[in-house]
């Protein structure tokens, strides 16, 4: 038989539907519904979905709260890009733009920040290493979640999503230290 030629049988779907494939459709079926239980339960229970806010903002309001908190906890510089260290349980602000995580931040262990985070120009990824905090930042929105660093040392910011001809140098810092 060829594709060419019509179907020996214009009613294709009277045709009776054979043993295997009604296994198989079973199968899929079962598969199915056993997803749209874990679902809703792993992002539950699951530990691993971030909990976090967003807001819908502008670039220069973002801009200008970004300029208060490192005017307000400034502690020295690396590289040209300001270190801050802002009390425990504050709002912290970091943003994205062309290449550049900006200010780097120092937090303390065990203490709980909201970590507010938005893009400037491009849409930019958030990935914390070697935490494996990953989230999407995308120009006029603020992302907000709170973080509770656990561990002390230095972490790396990377964009993870490709934002022009820089963005492999698009890095940023976030140093914890121990109270």
């Amino acid at each position: 038989m060829s594709t060419f030629l019509p179907p020996s049988e214009r009613n294709w779907w009277s045709t009776p539907v054979g043993r295997q494939e009604v296994v198989w459709i079973g199968i899929a079926l079962v598969w199915c519904l056993i997803m749209f239980v874990m679902m809703p339960y792993w992002h539950i229970y699951g530990k691993q979905n971030l909990s976090n806010e967003a807001y819908q903002t502008t670039p220069a309001h973002y801009q200008a709260k970004v300029d208060q908190m490192v005017a307000k906890y400034k502690i020295g510089e690396e590289s040209g890009v300001p270190i801050v260290k802002p009390p425990a349980g504050s709002d912290v602000y970091m943003l994205g733009r062309l290449w550049q995580w900006y200010p780097i931040l120092e937090l303390e262990k065990n203490q709980s920040y909201r970590l507010h985070l938005s893009s400037m120009d491009w849409n930019h990824g958030f990935s914390l290493q070697p935490v494996n905090i990953n989230l999407q930042i995308v120009p006029g929105y603020e992302m907000v979640l709170t973080v509770t660093p656990d561990t002390s040392g230095e972490f790396t910011v990377v964009c993870n999503e490709f934002c022009g001809i820089g963005h492999h140098l698009m890095l940023g810092k976030i140093y914890v230290k121990e109270n």
